[in-house]
């Protein structure tokens, strides 16, 4: 099962030499740029491209001297390309690398977590129509409220993930920003036209207007997506962590054949993807506010926002990828009980349907406070003795002068709380896609009966 959520490419995107080989394609997209403006001989473009290359060693025993480690970079570059090296980095500064590159690794980041959602908004469609009309028990405050489609909840999840795609989307946008516009953004050692070249050929925009950095609000507004992705993860994963509880085991995650629940007792089945879901969901919102915190820098800029990105950045990446293919997976595998919901749902003695009667009697002329106290005093005795609540509201003399027995068996009847699920499911996923789960269980019933 482990090997289901380890997700290669996304780490791959984020290792050290991943990030200079970003810096790499910036810093030859912009000699490719002047070369194009004639400021750069084609033979020596033609030399850079075919030498430039690095070595991560070679560059961690420059910067351990120099202490600096783009110029470690640049240097470790130059002793490939020879001579014609001192094309390379022309005008530029560092940041106009580093935020440059940094753009394109969270653009390609984003991309993949787009996927991912995707696929788990796939399953939860299908595991929402799958239960659309499975009765279980609402709750409010952890207590019996009224009855509802099981299947609402998948839906519930999948619309919110609609807005997190939104989300991710625009802050996707928001990052796929370039810079190279030299040391305070004023282009002096180089023209407008080299960042609209580079940008273009990266598929960046150029930052409209920027210091020495592009600005952090947009990191900011990137990771905060991630924040409120990884919470929305972690509100699911509460709600399969209660179904889950012996009291309630009206869903488990899927229990390999050969997993082990405990060291100590052997029949435990604990909901352990959901609680790792959970715990992450706090990493990925801690990462959102070290974001924040990196939106004011001194004047033009300071380096005080370097160090942390360094971390948080592809940690809340590759965190938030692994949690939706790991939640995919658990909610692709739900093993759900709908013969545990029916009797959840007894064991509140009909109480849920108080709401129905109290409506009933209101209807028949009475004040809504006269109506709550006869439903009020029915209701606390049957939970007080674990009578049936029909049966009591049926023997009580002053209900009874409003409401006939038949009429109150009526009220207790569960397919009234579905009535309306199929024009929520339809705002959700469409009248085609309802109709047609519709059309094909119809056929799969007819198909049973005839035998075939």
């Amino acid at each position: 099962m482990i090997s289901r959520y380890t997700r290669p490419v996304m780490g791959c995107m984020w290792t050290t030499e991943a990030k200079y080989q970003k810096w790499l394609e910036v810093e030859l997209a912009a000699c490719e740029a002047w070369a194009e403006l004639g400021e750069i001989p084609k033979d020596a473009l033609d030399e850079i491209k075919k030498k430039a290359a690095f070595d991560v060693r070679r560059i961690d025993e420059i910067e351990a001297v120099v202490k600096h480690d783009v110029i470690a970079f640049l240097t470790s570059v130059a002793e490939k390309v020879g001579p014609s090296s001192r094309y390379i980095h022309k005008g530029l500064t560092s940041s106009d690398i580093v935020d440059t590159a940094l753009a394109l690794q969270m653009k390609g980041a984003a991309e993949l977590i787009e996927k991912d959602i995707l696929e788990l908004t796939g399953v939860l469609k299908s595991r929402a129509l799958e239960h659309r009309n499975t009765v279980c028990m609402g709750r409010s405050h952890g207590v019996h409220a009224e009855p509802m489609s099981f299947g609402l909840k998948f839906a519930l999840w999948h619309e919110e993930m609609k807005r997190n795609l939104k989300r991710l989307r625009d802050a996707r946008a928001a990052i796929s920003t370039g810079k190279l516009s030299g040391a305070v953004g004023t282009f002096s050692n180089i023209p407008p036209d080299i960042e609209a070249r580079v940008c273009a050929r990266l598929g960046l925009k150029p930052e409209p207007v920027a210091t020495q950095v592009v600005q952090r609000d947009r990191h900011a507004q990137f990771m905060s997506t991630l924040a409120i992705l990884a919470a929305s993860i972690e509100k699911i994963a509460v709600e399969l962590r209660h179904l889950q509880r012996t009291e309630v085991l009206e869903a488990e995650e899927p229990f390999g054949s050969g997993q082990k629940g405990s060291s100590a007792m052997p029949h435990k089945r604990n909901p352990v993807g959901a609680e790792n879901l959970s715990g992450l969901a706090r990493v990925v919102r801690s990462n959102a506010l070290a974001a924040l915190e990196n939106v004011a820098l001194w004047h033009e800029r300071d380096i005080s926002h370097s160090s942390v990105e360094r971390v948080i950045v592809p940690d809340s990446c590759i965190l938030t990828d692994y949690m939706l293919a790991r939640l995919t997976g658990i909610l692709e595998g739900l093993v759900i009980n709908p013969a545990r919901m029916k009797r959840n749902m007894e064991a509140s003695h009909g109480l849920h349907n108080s709401q129905r009667v109290l409506l009933a009697l209101t209807e028949k002329g009475l004040s809504r406070e006269h109506a709550y106290r006869i439903v009020q005093k029915n209701a606390m005795a049957s939970w007080k003795t674990g009578r049936s609540f029909q049966e009591l509201l049926a023997a009580d003399k002053e209900a009874g002068k409003y409401l006939k027995k038949s009429a109150v068996k009526k009220l207790f009847e569960p397919e009234y709380y579905l009535r309306n699920i199929d024009y929520i499911f339809e705002r959700v996923f469409g009248k085609e896609n309802v109709k047609s789960q519709k059309a094909g269980k119809s056929a799969k019933k007819l198909r049973r009966r005839s035998g075939t």
